[in-house]
C-alpha cells in the first residue's frame, strides 16, 4: 500500500514541469479583425467551401442513383 506522503510527492512532481495549472496561465485575448481582413477571410472560406459543397452534393446525387 502506498504511503500518503509518497503520493503527495508524486502529485507535486506532476505539476513541476510542462504546462502550468490553469490558474497560472494568462487569459486568452480576443482577436479583432479589420473589415478588410473579415472580407478576405469570408472570400477565402467561400473559395474553399463552395467547391467542397458542390462536390459533396454531386457525390450524394450519384450515391442516391445506386439506391433507386
Amino acid at each position: 500500500m502506498a504511503n500518503p506522503s509518497q503520493s503527495s510527492v508524486k502529485a507535486s512532481r506532476a505539476h513541476s514541469g510542462g504546462t502550468p495549472p490553469a490558474a497560472a496561465r494568462p487569459a486568452p485575448q480576443e482577436a479583432s479583425l479589420s473589415p478588410g481582413q473579415l472580407l478576405t477571410l469570408a472570400l477565402s472560406w467561400a473559395g474553399v467551401g463552395l467547391p467542397l459543397a458542390w462536390g459533396v452534393l454531386q457525390t450524394f446525387e450519384k450515391a442516391l442513383a445506386l439506391f433507386k
